[in-house]
């Protein structure tokens, strides 16, 4: 395999907490005020996440499965494991994200016996969009976040 995963360790973390994206994907930036909590979140072993190094042993970015992937409003009610990622900033926008994201998925079917996958992604994130449509997902609910009535697409997929 191209990537290798393992539970993040709190080195990695703190490399993840510090990434900065540009406008518009600043959204996913972590807060420096909220560092601790933060933290303490992706170090839970309950919460799934993964640190994705290349074969040197680089950073290149984070996965989670389960919980995690989802967004308070949507309808997580159909049986899927749902994914969350995350890139290293300065690797994004290179044409790499299907190779990620192909990974990421086939490592959540290996590690979880999953046969359905469910991305959650914000509607303005076109990129990440054509990415898992690129693998053979589709859209299935369109939503508002719950507490900012900030619109997600849900998107389903099977790997073949």
């Amino acid at each position: 395999m191209e990537f290798v995963f393992h539970p993040h360790k709190k080195h990695h973390a703190l490399a993840i907490l510090s990434w900065q994206y540009p406008a518009p994907y600043d959204v996913y930036n972590f807060q420096e005020d909220n560092r601790q909590a933060d933290l303490s979140y992706l170090l839970d072993p309950k919460n799934a996440f993964f640190t994705i190094l290349n074969q040197r042993g680089e950073l290149y970015g984070y996965c989670s499965f389960g919980a995690d992937g989802q967004v308070p409003g949507g309808d997580y009610s159909e049986q899927a494991l749902d994914i969350g990622m995350g890139i290293k900033p300065d690797l994004v926008g290179q044409g790499n994200g299907k190779r990620y994201a192909m990974a990421i998925a086939r490592y959540g079917v290996q590690r979880y016996q999953a046969n359905r996958l469910r991305v959650t992604i914000a509607a303005f994130n076109h990129r990440a969009q054509r990415v898992w449509q690129s693998l053979g997902f589709k859209p299935v609910e369109t939503f508002c976040k719950t507490d900012n009535r900030e619109k997600f697409v849900v998107m389903m997929g099977v790997l073949s």
